[in-house]
Order: structure tokens, then sequence, then C-alpha cells
């Protein structure tokens, strides 16, 4: 396959696995906390990884280690744990949503730290995307006025530190092998996954059917919603550019709609415009 078929075939790809995520969290979200699911989430991925990688960190200079350590944190520590928590008040299938601000914000920090100029068309898009993201949070807000969005703040955080991370990851490690900087990430990551979890009632929840039934599907979540998905999205960014690996949310939140309409979740017409609005504001800022 041609690298312009890959590339497609790569985004196509993480779009039915990663809408598939958030679905995926809120069942875990049953039987364990926030914290929990972010924890071992990260863990389960973090010991696949290394399985099937640790020879790939041999490749990884000293000087790449610092950008390794940066591209953990904000491509999967942050996000990790603050979807995690944004699920426990907001629908899966709205999360999903609010994800396609991330190349809005790639194409944001891209110009403001890493010297990428805007267009005006791209302006434009930024903007009608913030005015989709807050008709959609809005509207939420007055249809399910029990629950507390201001959790949304924590998905736009997120978006924000994928957006360093994939500008990151094209500047600094694009002559790095996907599975080496994946496998890197992980690394990092795993002893401070497991302290976290370790502050937590987990030991107490683990011999409870509900919470096994839970840490069964985060375990799905690891290693192929992090793990597998996070080789293949590196891989994207190299091959592409950073918008175009982030376009991948253009498509997340149509796989996530249709597994929250499974599980009874339902946009009203409001929140249908909002989101068709936040589209729009993506494609304006990402088309060259």
């Amino acid at each position: 396959m041609d690298a312009k078929r890959l590339k497609w075939f790569y985004l196509l790809l993480l779009s039915l696995i990663w809408g598939s995520s958030f679905i995926l969290i809120k069942i875990g979200l049953i039987g364990l906390t926030a914290i929990q699911v972010g924890s071992l989430r990260i863990i389960f991925a973090a010991v696949f990884l290394l399985i099937i990688g640790f020879s790939s960190l041999k490749k990884i200079s000293r000087r790449q280690w610092k950008f390794i350590a940066l591209t953990s944190v904000f491509g999967t520590f942050i996000p990790a744990f603050f979807f995690a928590i944004a699920e426990t008040r907001v629908d899966s299938s709205i999360v999903a949503i609010m994800n396609s601000l991330t190349p809005l914000n790639t194409l944001i920090l891209g110009a403001i730290a890493f010297g990428i100029q805007f267009q005006k068309r791209q302006i434009l898009g930024v903007f009608v995307g913030f005015v989709g993201c807050l008709l959609l949070v809005l509207s939420d807000a007055m249809t399910h006025s029990g629950q507390d969005y201001y959790y949304v703040v924590l998905v736009v955080i997120a978006t924000i530190c994928y957006a360093i991370n994939v500008n990151l990851i094209k500047r600094y490690l694009s002559d790095l092998n996907s599975l080496s900087i994946t496998t890197g990430n992980f690394a990092v990551l795993l002893v401070p996954a497991l302290i976290i979890l370790s502050t937590t009632d987990f030991t107490q929840r683990i011999s409870l059917e509900v919470s096994q039934h839970s840490i069964l599907f985060v375990l799905i979540l690891g290693v192929l919603g992090t793990g597998i998905a996070n080789v293949v999205f590196f891989k994207l960014i190299q091959m592409s550019s950073p918008v175009f690996a982030t376009s991948v949310t253009y498509l997340i939140p149509i796989v996530a709609f249709f597994w929250g309409l499974l599980d009874n979740e339902m946009l009203t017409p409001i929140q249908f415009f909002g989101a068709f609005i936040i589209l729009i504001g993506v494609y304006l800022s990402a088309k060259k």
C-alpha cells in the first residue's frame, strides 16, 4: 500500500479504535473511580508495550529522552486522567465531540510555539469551532441541569495537551520509529501510574464482580485503545502532518455517537447543530 493510502487507512483505523474508547471509559467507571481507570489504562498499556517493544528503547538517544518524557505527560498522562474524570459528569458522546477541538488547538499551538503560520480561513475555523463548543456545552447543561458541565474544561485542557504532544513529536522525534516513542512514553509513566493506583482503594474493589468487569474493559482500553493506537498515531504524525494526524477527531465523534446510542445517550437537535459547527471549524482550520 502506498504512503498516501496508508495514511488514510491509519486515520480510519484510529477513528474506530479511539471512537470506541469513550464508551470503554464509561464502562470502566461503573466499577472503578476515574483515577483508577486512568492509572490502569496506563499500566495495562505500559506492560503490553514493554513486552513487545522493550528492545526498541535502545534506539532512543539520551537527548531524545527529555522529549519522550514531555510527550508522555502531555500525550498520555494528563489526558488519561482528565477524560476519565470528565466522563463522571458528561456523556461519552459529548466528550468525544469536544475532543474534535484537538486540530484547532494543534494549529494554535503550532503557530504560537512552533512557527507555523496562520491563514485567515484557519483563524475563522478556530473561532467557529469555539462557538460550536460553547453552543454544545450550554445546550447540554440546560438539558441535563443536574450535571456539572464545568468538567468539560478538563476535556479542553486534554485537547491542548494532545496539541502540544503532536507538535513535539513532529518537531523533535520524527527520526525515531513509532514503537520506540510509544514504548518510551509508557516506560516513563509506569511507575507514576502504579504509585497513583496504590493511593486508591483498588485492593478493596478488585474482589468485587462489578470491578472485575470494569477492569476487563479498561484492559481492552489500555492495550488496544492506548498502546496499539498510539503506535499507529505516532506513525501517522511522522508520515503526514500534525494537523492531518489530529483530524482523526473528525471521525471519532461519529463512532462514539453510535456507541452512545447503544448506551441510551442521545443528542438534542441543538447539540447536533453545535457538533456540526465544531466540525466546520475543524475543517476550516485544517484545510490547506
